[in-house]
């Protein structure tokens, strides 16, 4: 039934669903001209998934057993062999540089009435 709905197209399915509309209020008219209540349609009872307790305890251990296996298979890590390179820092001579620099590119850059390089 599923494959049959999948390969239907959206004015198919609004076609049917009209359809279906339509007899529930017809067989609502004739049960009150009958005299008799509506049958109700009986939902289906949802269906909980899911796993137990237990079982998720079973594949929790499942996994860390294979990830264990795959760990002590794999040669340890190394040490680090030298302590990382120490950060650079910049002379107060070289910033003093630098900033003079940038400033006489901006004077160069607003004396031409740019607002950006």
């Amino acid at each position: 039934m599923s494959n049959q709905l999948s390969s239907l197209t959206t004015t198919q399915l609004r076609h049917a669903a009209d359809l279906k509309e339509k007899i529930e209020a017809l067989t609502k008219e004739l049960a009150s001209i009958l005299g008799a209540s509506a049958p109700v349609a009986a939902k289906a009872p949802k269906k909980k998934g899911g796993m137990s307790a237990a079982g998720r305890a079973k594949v929790a251990a499942a996994q860390k057993a294979r990830w264990a296996k795959i760990k002590a298979a794999k040669p340890a890590a190394k040490p680090a062999a030298k302590a990382p390179a120490k950060k650079r820092t910049m002379s107060a001579e070289a910033k003093a540089k630098l900033s003079a620099m940038a400033k006489a590119r901006w004077a160069k850059v607003k004396a031409t009435g740019k607002k950006s390089l």
